[in-house]
């Protein structure tokens, strides 16, 4: 169980309470990786980079003996139908070769610094495919694999795997509510070890936690023998566009996930944000405002660290033995 490091502001300060608040109630971390392609493509300092954003944060997981996931995103995690924003300004497909090599580049040298246990390398896979141009899957189902190759060779122990959006899998997103599973990913990305989930079913029409089946995850395996877990999700506490929710109804979706988990045998149970997000401190690119809106609430304490029932909740479930 655990969280990323992205702060509930943009302070250095407030990053650091954050993550010495909920590294006390995890047993693993997870970084979101969006490449950094204009520095990639323009031959920038990379290595800078990387030991900036990541070498830190990481010798510190690794100092409370944390085991860390990376998950790497190469398409727009808040708009799967287009490339990544950067690649977008600068003209760029992962369509291109080149971009595919200065991301399987870019990976070898994150996974040097930060020495993950999971590396994923591509996010939402089912859901890109749903809604990107052709092209770009196929770009990332290239890229993916060749960098899959990359990390297998020169870190043979690290777990590889892709995450799938389980709304699209049930055909929540698409309100079609047809059960579609993830076979094609599993096909398409023959590579992977495990099976990361994205999941946000107040997004996916459910009105209660109650109504989230019981196989929810453990059915996308489709029977197959392989290791699953959340790699991001939660549920509002806070009425969103088109969703009704409370910080009651989050509490009741932490106890009633962890049943699903359970039913599941899921290897972790990772969120992005363990804080909430105060959105008028961060730099919001242009036509973001509306689709960040609905992921601002998810935390289990709010943007002053003020804790939320679902906090309650999941320290109740974190204390339980692992299995």
């Amino acid at each position: 169980m655990g969280f990323s490091g992205f702060p509930p502001k943009n302070d250095l300060g407030a990053a650091i309470a954050s993550i010495t608040m909920w590294s006390t109630r995890a047993d693993a971390a997870i970084f979101h990786v969006e490449p950094p392609w204009k520095l990639l493509l323009s031959g920038g300092d990379v290595a800078g980079y990387i030991t900036r954003e990541f070498d830190g944060l990481a010798t510190f997981y690794r100092s409370k003996n944390l085991p860390i996931f990376v998950t790497f995103d190469g398409t727009d995690g808040l708009a799967r139908e287009k490339e990544a924003r950067e690649l977008r300004e600068l003209g760029r497909s992962i369509a291109e070769p080149i971009v595919q090599q200065r991301f399987r580049e870019f990976v070898r040298s994150v996974v040097t610094v930060v020495r993950p246990q999971y590396v994923g390398l591509g996010a939402e896979t089912n859901l890109v495919r749903l809604a990107a141009p052709r092209g770009v899957y196929d770009g990332l189902r290239a890229m993916t694999a060749a960098a899959a190759a990359d990390v297998r060779a020169n870190v043979p122990s690290i777990t590889l795997y892709t995450t799938v959006q389980a709304e699209v899998a049930w055909g929540r997103l698409q309100k079609t509510n047809r059960y579609e599973g993830v076979d094609d990913d599993l096909r398409d990305f023959p590579w992977i070890q495990a099976l990361g989930i994205s999941s946000y079913p107040y997004l996916g029409g459910f009105s209660a936690p109650s109504e989230i089946p019981l196989d929810y995850l453990s059915r996308l395996t489709g029977g197959r023998a392989l290791p699953l877990f959340i790699a991001e999700g939660g549920w509002s506490s806070a009425s969103v566009t088109g969703v009704a929710s409370s910080a009651s109804q989050q509490a009741a979706y932490i106890r009633r996930f962890a049943e699903v988990l359970a039913a599941a045998r899921a290897v972790a149970w990772l969120q992005l944000n363990f804080t909430d997000m105060d959105v008028t401190s961060f730099d919001v690119p242009a036509g973001y405002d509306e689709i960040l809106s609905l992921f601002t609430r998810l935390g289990l304490v709010d943007s002053e660290l003020r804790p939320k029932p679902a906090l309650t909740a999941w320290d109740s479930i974190f204390a339980l033995p692992r299995r």
